[in-house]
């Protein structure tokens, strides 16, 4: 397969790198013992002009120095809580008030219901679609209108080359065909994590690094299908997921990256700050114009970078806890400007 993820992956932020308001944001993660206090970490996001993030559960620490910031939060529900959330309607109105009607001035952009839940052989897989419905129903109850989602890894895409032959896993379709008939109806976009390191590192015979880090001058790919031309790997992972989605009955919901990065350490000449600083400040560059992808031409993409901090706890590979913009003390690892 041309692009494949075949682990979990990570998001960035810092300063030389300018951005539209409200379309770039970046993941905190606190899988770190020496992270500075969230009263901090927001009054560095608002020091950078950054106004929104992606919390990946409810942390009452950072949701209250959240209190007024103006900054918009993707709020997740950890993946544990799925199952029980999907069969009890009091575990998820008790969830919401505790952690969304508590914060009433915190504004709140998305909850997502799940993160890279690994479809269909994970146990919560088929309480995913009532967690959401659960949810939603909570926050209407509580006169909310926040949009409910959940955060999908690329490799639940196959065939993804060419773009236009992205589709769900067959075990994975008949669940993100419910799942996505959620978003329809309720107008709200999916919500995917994008890495094309892992896709390169994963496959760097027949894909070129300047393809994975937006700086290849020349159309790398065709979609034999359609003619679309590709000049970098995130469009057309992008794409690979737009058309997975037309194949369930997308076509009228958008996608929201909320995870993309490249870690600055820990993968020999791969993982380096300068093909960091690269892939994040290209991402930004092209997110926050209106080209969109081939695809999906003429809008900007909302996207979050992995991540804010260096974690020094973060499991998997060592390269997982490289993926930040800063390190722990908040001094930049390389510079990022947001406007």
């Amino acid at each position: 397969m041309f692009y494949r993820i075949s682990f979990f992956a990570v998001f960035l932020i810092s300063s030389n790198i300018f951005v539209e308001a409200a379309v770039v944001g970046v993941n905190y993660g606190m899988d770190g013992d020496n992270l500075p206090s969230p009263t901090a970490v927001v009054n560095l996001l608002r020091s950078k002009n950054v106004d929104r993030i992606r919390l990946f559960s409810p942390d009452s620490n950072a949701l209250n120095a959240l209190r007024g910031s103006g900054i918009g939060v993707v709020l997740g529900v950890p993946n544990s809580d799925v199952q029980r959330m999907g069969n009890d309607p009091s575990f998820a109105r008790n969830w919401v008030n505790t952690n969304v009607v508590a914060f009433g001035n915190v504004q709140f952009r998305y909850i997502s219901v799940g993160n890279e839940i690994d479809i269909p052989r994970a146990a919560e897989s088929g309480s995913i679609l009532p967690a959401m419905n659960n949810i939603r129903d909570a926050l209407r109850a509580a006169g909310r209108t926040i949009p409910v989602s959940t955060t999908i890894i690329f490799s639940l895409v196959v065939d993804s080359f060419p773009p236009s032959s992205g589709r769900f896993s067959d075990g994975a379709q008949n669940i993100m065909r419910s799942i996505v008939g959620f978003l329809v109806d309720n107008r709200t976009p999916l919500l995917v994590n994008i890495y094309p390191y892992f896709s390169y590192t994963g496959n760097p015979q027949q894909i070129a690094l300047d393809y994975a880090l937006f700086t290849a001058n020349r159309v790398v790919a065709t979609d034999p299908r359609n003619g679309l031309q590709y000049r970098n790997l995130f469009d057309a992972m992008t794409d690979a997921t737009y058309a997975a989605m037309d194949k369930v009955g997308g076509s009228s919901i958008d996608i929201v990256i909320t995870e993309s990065g490249w870690p600055s350490g820990q993968n020999a000449n791969i993982a380096t700050i300068p093909n960091a600083r690269t892939y994040v400040t290209n991402l930004i560059s092209h997110v926050s114009g209106t080209n969109g992808t081939p695809r999906r031409p003429g809008r900007s993409i909302e996207t979050y970078i992995f991540a804010l901090f260096n974690e020094n706890r973060k499991p998997g590979l060592p390269t997982e806890r490289h993926f930040g913009l800063y390190y722990p003390d908040m001094r930049e690892i390389f510079p990022v400007t947001f406007r």
